[in-house]
């Protein structure tokens, strides 16, 4: 697989031991270029401290668990795309286009951000934000519950 954008859904279980955490750790091991962007950092952060305020894990496992994706982000073994103005004008335009598709805000980001790094396929964890990248044409890994 080439070019796989990485949903925070899916990423998280890289760093945190869930259903399907298995699964994506072979899957990300194949992978040639795992992108990620500046969005999945911030998600990653709010996701760990809100797993850690629920009681799921503790203030020590979160701080390793960031800690470790920041070292893979240095490491190279997750490549950050930029975010700039025209990913919000063409998440905007995601918006309107998949009408149908009940598209959050910043899952429309995300995949504005996957189509300007020309990525050809998507882990997702999440069903909606996986039917809007299959109508446009974008191959999804789905590590969710089925």
């Amino acid at each position: 697989m080439s070019n796989c954008y990485l949903d925070t859904s899916a990423l998280a279980k890289w760093y945190i031991n869930e259903p399907g955490s298995e699964a994506f750790e072979q899957f990300v091991r194949g992978l040639s270029d795992a992108i990620i962007s500046r969005l999945t950092a911030t998600e990653l952060r709010c996701l760990l401290a809100r797993r850690r305020r629920g009681g799921e894990i503790g203030q020590d496992y979160e701080s390793k668990a960031f800690a470790s994706f920041e070292h893979d982000i240095a490491a190279g073994h997750l490549r950050v795309h930029g975010c700039h103005d025209a990913h919000f004008v063409d998440a905007v335009y995601l918006i309107n286009r998949l009408d149908q598709i009940p598209l959050r805000t910043l899952d429309a980001i995300h995949l504005a951000i996957a189509l300007d790094a020309r990525a050809d396929t998507l882990a997702t964890a999440d069903k909606v934000m996986a039917r809007a990248a299959e109508k446009l044409d974008i191959t999804v890994c789905f590590f969710g519950d089925a």
